[in-house]
Formats: C-alpha cells, sequence, structure tokens
C-alpha cells in the first residue's frame, strides 16, 4: 500500500480481528521521545510531535517513489500497522539521533521517528532503551484547540500512559492522511503539519465516534483492550 491510498474498512491496519493484514510479514515504526530528568517535555506537545513525525515519515521523499525507506514503508503499510514509543536521554538520545531518521520539534519535545524496522529485527541501540517511564503531566493548562486546526480527540474513558497516547495520536494522523484529498494533503503538508491533540469533552466522544471521522480501534497489544476506539482524527477537510 502506499502513502496515496485511503485504508479499505473491511481490512483496518488498527482493526483487532484477524484478517489479511495479519498474514504479512509484520513491522513496527520506531519513535524516541526524548526526556530528560531535568526538563521532561509537556505532555500535549509530546503527543502533537509525534502525530507530526509520523506525518513527516510518510511524506519524505526517501519513503515514496523509488526513496531508500519506500519498501519498508510499504512493507509496514502492508502489514498491521504498528508504532512504539520509547523514552531517551543523555548518551541514549545521542546514539538514536546517529541512526537514520527524522527528529521533529515541538515547543518542548523532541521525537526522532525511524524508518519501519521487523518486529525482530530491532538496532541494538533501538532495542535497548524502554518503553515504559514516559508518563509526562502538562505543567501549564491547556487550551482549546483552533476550530480551524486539525485535530485528534482522545477517547476520556482511556488511561493512556504517554507512550501509548503518542503511538495513538500518530495513528490518528495516518488516517487523516490517507483519508484526505489531494489538495488538503498538499495544503496541510505545505502548512507543516499544524494539529492539536485534546482529550474529548465525555459528552461529546459519542458524537464524534459516530460522526464518521477517521477512527482508530486499538488491536489491544499493550494497555487497554482490544478494540477500544482511542481516537477520532477531525480534520475540516473531512468533515
Amino acid at each position: 500500500m502506499s502513502n496515496d491510498q485511503t485504508t479499505p474498512a473491511t481490512d483496518s491496519p488498527f482493526r483487532p480481528d484477524p484478517g489479511a493484514r495479519d498474514e504479512a510479514p509484520q513491522f513496527v515504526l520506531p519513535l524516541v521521545v526524548r526526556i530528560e530528568r531535568a526538563a521532561p517535555p509537556a505532555r500535549t506537545d509530546a503527543l502533537e510531535t509525534a502525530a507530526r513525525a509520523v506525518l513527516v515519515m510518510l511524506t519524505d521523499e526517501r519513503s515514496v517513489g523509488e526513496g531508500e525507506w519506500a519498501r519498508a514503508m510499504r512493507d509496514w503499510q502492508d502489514a498491521r500497522i504498528r508504532k512504539v514509543v520509547r523514552r531517551a536521554r543523555g548518551a541514549e538520545w545521542r546514539r538514536a539521533e546517529a541512526l537514520p531518521g527524522i527528529t521533529v520539534t515541538g515547543k518542548s519535545a523532541e521525537v526522532r521517528v525511524f524508518p519501519p524496522v521487523p518486529l525482530d529485527g530491532w538496532p541494538k541501540d533501538l532495542a535497548r532503551l524502554q518503553v515504559s517511564g514516559t508518563d509526562l503531566d502538562d505543567p501549564d493548562p491547556v487550551p482549546p484547540a483552533d476550530p480551524a486546526t486539525p485535530v485528534l480527540w482522545l477517547n476520556p474513558d482511556l488511561g493512556m500512559s504517554a507512550g501509548k497516547a503518542m503511538a495513538q495520536a500518530g495513528h490518528g494522523a495516518q488516517l487523516a492522511w490517507w483519508g484526505l484529498p489531494d489538495e488538503a494533503r498538499a495544503a496541510w503538508h505545505a502548512a507543516g503539519f499544524p494539529l492539536a491533540v485534546r482529550t474529548a469533552g465525555p459528552a461529546d466522544w459519542p458524537g464524534l465516534v459516530a460522526g464518521g471521522l477517521p477512527t482508530v480501534r486499538d488491536a489491544g497489544y499493550t494497555e487497554i483492550a482490544p478494540g477500544s476506539c482511542t481516537v477520532v482524527a477531525d480534520h475540516p477537510a473531512l468533515r
């Protein structure tokens, strides 16, 4: 599957039950968030930066056509779409930065995204990084999202670690990208992928899920039950 195709609803990459995607070799998109002890990033900024990192990877010239990462990207998207977020600091982060990938920065967050790797074929310097310990907070109140900005709405009833939520936000951004018409894609790309990640109000969540927007239903590998709806991607061009 190339980046310019939408995902058939009958074989969603995030659907929890087995399908044709499970028969393909499985790959994972690694994301590493920089969490220094003295200056951890704000949670919402980390989520938004991770989502943008996924979009940057999807559209990088190395990921499409005959680019050096294109085969890995196709193999990953033809199978179950998996993303794993790990944390790094100090020398760990410097080693991660030395590997082929893209670092995306937010207001306080730095996330490096790497081309997909086989489930059991992580580079050594990434495999040794911890998945746990990505519990982050927002030190300041998070303002309401701009109505003109694409919003990735998180399920208010699910308690997810920041790392898990970063991966889910990335899933939502990817589904939004797949669902957009070409003109809207070009505009979003040219603007640098502005987006917001917010937790939906409990009263608003049922309407978002039922509204026909791209929806992530988690496969249940970690933290939450299979089939849980984690993110609704609300891009103005998809309404």
